[in-house]
């Protein structure tokens, strides 16, 4: 977006209306998926929300193209809720964190291929390397729709909610969310999650629409280098979600969600204290990463597995939805805040992450200091 003419604020605006547009799916999203069943939305709204954004940014020429692109990629909520369902709702409890793992293990290894990037940057420069990767996206999202379409069946919650809702139309089905919600207040639990969601996506947007700006104008990294780093941070959460965080996610998880705070607080101080005069700056920055993907990785595995442990079964789409679309709205303003401070000085988004991460760690002392001690060994 820079590289064609957006300013920073503009970034931040166009991140800010794709996490509105999230919220207004999101809320749609638990009817539609008990209506269509998890199976089916998932395939359609994933072509609706990556293939046709592809395209669009694949021509994208100014500010409208992103805006227009980011609004329909908000659609994303609605599979994003329907894959979850889809992946945990006929697994046992016990099984839904390493679960959780292997998808952002699965996640993480897709940046495996980000050298492709760096070859085309290269031999291309950014905008015209960008636009046949997006073509490139959309063939892999069309084959991975087809793929998963085939090889899933339909879930046992899933199937109950189609028989449910049939003969309901979209909007008496959301009509039940005053219901959802008192489950909801009820569960100190959930509220925990929600609140820990919503900081991990507010520091994780702000961390992946800012870093390549901080590293490539305040750094003073070349272009043609960034793709390499998410690379390095992907291996390095692989390492870690293979390794470490099974051994420590044994019980509840107060241990590794105050372990992953504390290192992603490490990863984006060092990351702002980096100087771009040195010829040190690139072992800081790896150094950075470090901490970063460890951090980074754990918390989203950790906050989806929060979210899917603590959800009455009975209501997952619609409960989930209302978390989405409450995470969002919370989320939402933070693209434009970001931007505007980034506008000012490239390191104050990230100085706004440290507040946030802070805020997380100290959230989780006082929620596990209160929380019943013979539920300590539970996975929550």
């Amino acid at each position: 977006m820079l590289a064609i003419g957006l300013s920073d604020s503009q970034v931040g605006l166009i991140a800010t209306w794709f996490m509105l547009s999230q919220v207004m799916f999101a809320f749609l999203s638990g009817p539609i998926i008990d209506k269509l069943g998890r199976r089916k939305a998932t395939a359609i709204f994933d072509f609706v929300a990556w293939c046709i954004p592809c395209v669009i940014w694949w021509r994208a020429e100014n500010f409208w193209f992103f805006f227009a692109a980011a609004l329909i990629n908000g659609a994303m909520m609605i599979p994003q809720n329907s894959w979850d369902c889809l992946l945990v709702e006929d697994a046992e409890k016990s099984q839904i964190t390493n679960i959780n793992s292997l998808v952002v293990i699965a996640g993480q290894l897709s940046v495996l291929f980000a050298p492709i990037s760096a070859i085309l940057f290269s031999r291309l420069t950014l905008v015209p390397a960008i636009r046949i990767l997006y073509i490139n996206a959309f063939l892999i999202m069309l084959l991975k729709i087809v793929v998963l379409y085939i090889f899933s069946r339909e879930t046992g919650r899933g199937m109950i909610r189609l028989e449910e809702s049939r003969g309901k139309n979209i909007f008496s089905l959301a009509a039940g969310y005053g219901g959802v919600l008192k489950m909801v207040l009820k569960s100190r639990g959930t509220i925990f999650a929600l609140v820990i969601s919503v900081l991990v996506g507010i520091v994780g947007m702000i961390n992946t629409t800012f870093w390549p700006v901080i590293v490539s104008k305040k750094i003073l990294v070349p272009d043609y280098l960034l793709p390499l780093f998410p690379i390095v941070r992907s291996f390095i959460a692989i390492l870690f979600l293979f390794f470490v965080v099974p051994r420590l996610t044994v019980g509840a998880l107060k241990k590794p969600l105050l372990v992953c705070f504390s290192c992603y607080i490490i990863g984006q101080t060092i990351l702002i204290l980096t100087p771009n005069d040195s010829s040190l700056k690139y072992a800081i920055l790896f150094v950075s990463l470090v901490f970063d993907g460890f951090g980074l990785g754990s918390l989203l595995m950790l906050s989806r597995s929060l979210v899917a442990l603590n959800v009455d079964p009975a209501e997952r789409a619609r409960i989930q939805a209302l978390l989405f679309m409450i995470i969002f709205a919370l989320t939402s303003p933070f693209g434009w805040i970001a931007g505007i401070l980034s506008d000012i000085s490239r390191t104050l988004p990230f100085i706004l992450n440290l507040f946030l991460l802070v805020l997380g760690f100290i959230i989780t002392l006082v929620y596990y200091f209160h929380k019943n001690p013979h539920a300590e060994n539970s996975c929550t």
